[in-house]
């Protein structure tokens, strides 16, 4: 099936340098746009040598509407607030739209300014939008004409709770969502909060009580369980490039599960997902680096009652590209593996 051709608007970015390494390997996707307005007109080796051998002296394009005419697919990697305005002009050009952004990732508009600050610019395209969480919602996303990848964060929160919530294990109020992020997650650009000197040797709670990824975990959750959940959720920043751990905690219901039930009903939450490793291995962060694939475990106190759930990803694969890659190969009805690597790099 195919060869589909491929546009990514907003290329430069940190997800679209790894959807650009993840295309020059799939084989049915051909690249045909990579605009990132800041760098047009540079080599696409030079901002990122690690590409020189896929790409050679090929350079980012400049963007326009017309510019995405007739692709088949077409990734968005902008920052918050730009696909507001982007998709809607290049929405009927192509066949499919993946949003990289947190743009259309809700569906009620009043949670934007309340979460993002800002009035929501398209919010009649909310509700036709695909939430792009594959192992939740594979079956919407099939054949989806637009899809919001989820948020990296979310993502590996949803990924924890949602097998013991969905077997009833833990209570949906008063949810604990413990994170630890690498600094590739605020992306290139520089900011005073991630440079070298401000982030080595350093572990930095931020967004306290207010991160704008509350709600999206909450919807997830939500709307694939049927559980009306609430959750407490903060990130941590530290010094490592890319990577992600959710340490989640809940109450546990009547039902008062074991350890061994905990993990048996993730390892059955997921059985069709080779990629993702439920087991009693603490999961770690470089286990995942490089890959598609997602590391779990799970654990019931005796002393305090609690219910633990642990997850791994690695940010810019499972938590962006790659997911958005996943999300494009179920769209056009491809395996949605095709093109994503299972196996991480070591060390």
């Amino acid at each position: 099936m195919g060869p589909f051709s491929v546009g990514i608007v907003g290329a430069s970015g940190y997800t679209g340098a790894e959807l650009l390494r993840l295309l020059a390997g799939h084989p049915s996707f051909d690249l045909k746009l990579a605009t990132g307005d800041s760098k047009a007109g540079t080599a696409l080796a030079d901002l990122y040598p690690s590409l020189a051998a896929a790409y050679g002296d090929r350079t980012f394009d400049s963007y326009s509407p017309e510019a995405v005419d007739g692709l088949d697919i077409v990734f968005c990697g902008l920052p918050h607030g730009i696909s507001q305005t982007v998709i809607p002009e290049i929405r009927g050009r192509v066949g499919h739209i993946i949003d990289l952004g947190s743009d259309f990732r809700l569906h009620d508009k009043s949670l934007y300014p309340e979460w993002y600050g800002a009035d929501h610019v398209a919010p009649a395209l909310l509700d036709e939008f695909v939430y792009g969480l594959p192992e939740l919602f594979g079956d919407k996303i099939a054949g989806a004409e637009l899809i919001a990848a989820t948020g990296c964060n979310a993502a590996t929160a949803t990924f924890a709770l949602a097998p013991l919530l969905d077997a009833g294990l833990i209570e949906g109020d008063g949810l604990i969502v413990d994170l630890v992020t690498g600094v590739s997650g605020a992306g290139r650009p520089p900011k005073e909060n991630t440079t070298f000197c401000t982030v080595d040797e350093d572990v930095t709670a931020y967004a306290l009580l207010t991160h704008r990824h509350t709600p999206e975990i909450e919807q997830a959750l939500t709307e694939r369980t049927g559980v009306d959940v609430s959750v407490l959720f903060t990130p941590h920043l530290a010094p490592m490039n890319r990577g992600i751990i959710a340490t989640c905690y809940g109450r546990p219901t009547a039902k008062r599960a074991t350890t061994e039930q905990a993990i048996a009903a993730m390892k059955e939450f997921y059985a069709d997902f080779p990629w993702m490793v439920v087991s009693e291995r603490s999961p770690s962060t470089k286990a995942t680096l490089g890959a598609n694939t997602v590391h779990l475990t799970a654990r019931v106190d005796p002393r305090t009652g609690l219910v633990m759930a642990i997850a791994t990803l690695d940010n810019l694969m499972k938590g962006a590209s790659g997911m958005a890659v996943q999300c494009a190969n179920l769209a056009v009805g491809l395996p949605e593996t095709t093109g994503l690597p299972i196996v991480g790099v070591y060390p």
